[in-house]
């Protein structure tokens, strides 16, 4: 009796222990199926979509088209500005207010990105709409040959309050995508063409229209303020700042050290001495001398797309246009501030290729 007990003992073990394995195995693959339906919960996995996420990227886009889309619109400010409302200043000194404000973008977003990086990006936007919006509000009340009152509000207010916005507005997109990213910034950033076409047109027909130039600017102001707003609603961060901040001063020191980063400093810099002379002058050099070469859609839209193909980076743009307007004096000698430009951008090109050959050769 004590062996035939015995041997039931042990087969009752073996199967208890065999099915307590086989529930434990089906115990696991149901959790490995869970977890991989369950969304993503861990920083380091982007959502690569999501309401939240195209959201935010719309949002980008609107900063974008209210941001450099309006700053590439200057042109139509630089034309009325010099037949109209500033007309005992010269064309380099109007520029000014233009080159100015585009100067500020990049400049301010030093600090902007540091903000950024702190955790400040409701902060920013929200200081940053708030501020473009008071400052083309500000713009429609200055008086006609009042210089420093239009500077100060669209050359320093506006470009201060852009340079808020366009950093942070840019960085957010990494919160949310990374597989996608470069798709969704080449989203993100149509909204700068789209603008720096919509603005011309609706400036022209407003300024010089029945409209005025006051309540002209105060439409423009309350379109861009509405877009803002939009925006602001739009875009939301989804990781936390790092626990240790970026030393930039340590990593300014390692960058002067790279020679190829420095030439392509170098380069950008002469390369945006030009970049906004077409962008702010090509307006009042059509008015005054016609579209040349201009006769067709056709015809626009090729000088449209070579010049777009042969734009790039966004500095040194706080001296080029001064430059090129003292270059055009009152007589408005167009050959020479383009003479001027065209050998900019040779330099530039010069530049790169110097760069280019340092990278190929070990």
């Amino acid at each position: 009796m004590m062996p035939a007990e015995s041997e039931l003992r042990t087969v009752h073990t073996k199967g208890t222990a065999f099915q307590e394995d086989k529930e434990g195995s089906e115990t696991s693959k149901a959790c490995r199926v869970s977890k991989d339906l369950d969304p993503p919960s861990s920083p380091d996995e982007f959502p690569e979509g999501g309401l939240a996420a195209w959201a935010t990227a719309f949002g980008a886009f609107l900063i974008q088209f209210c941001g450099f889309g309006y700053t590439a619109s200057f042109g139509v400010y630089q034309d009325f500005y010099t037949q109209h409302y500033l007309t005992n200043e010269t064309s380099s000194a109007i520029s000014w207010i233009g080159s100015t404000n585009a100067f500020l973008i990049m400049t301010v977003g030093i600090m902007s990105g540091s903000l950024h990086d702190r955790g400040y990006f409701y902060h920013l936007m929200i200081a940053g709409s708030f501020l473009q919006g008071f400052c083309l509000f500000m713009l429609s009340l200055s008086k006609p040959d009042q210089y420093y009152q239009i500077f100060f509000s669209q050359g320093l207010g506006l470009g201060i309050a852009l340079g808020l916005l366009y950093i942070p507005s840019v960085a957010v997109i990494s919160h949310h995508f990374r597989r996608r990213h470069m798709l969704v910034m080449a989203f993100v950033t149509t909204g700068s063409p789209l603008g720096a076409i919509i603005h011309p047109i609706m400036l022209n027909n407003l300024l010089n229209g029945p409209v005025g130039f006051a309540n002209g600017v105060r439409a423009s102001a309350g379109l861009i303020s509405s877009f803002l707003l939009t925006a602001c609603l739009c875009m939301r961060t989804r990781l936390d700042p790092p626990a240790t901040p970026v030393n930039y001063i340590v990593v300014a020191r390692k960058c002067i050290r790279d020679v190829p980063f420095v030439l392509l400093i170098v380069g950008g810099f002469i390369f945006q001495i030009s970049f906004y002379y077409p962008l702010f002058f090509f307006q009042l050099d059509s008015i005054k001398h016609g579209m040349i070469g201009m006769s067709s859609l056709a015809s626009v839209v090729v000088l449209g797309v070579l010049y777009g193909y042969f734009s790039g980076l966004r500095f040194g743009v706080l001296i080029g246009t001064p430059i090129s307007g003292a270059l055009l004096t009152s007589s408005y000698t167009w050959w020479i501030p383009g003479l001027f430009s065209g050998n900019s951008r040779r330099v530039q090109s010069n530049q790169l290729h110097d760069r280019s050959l340092h990278w190929l050769v070990p």
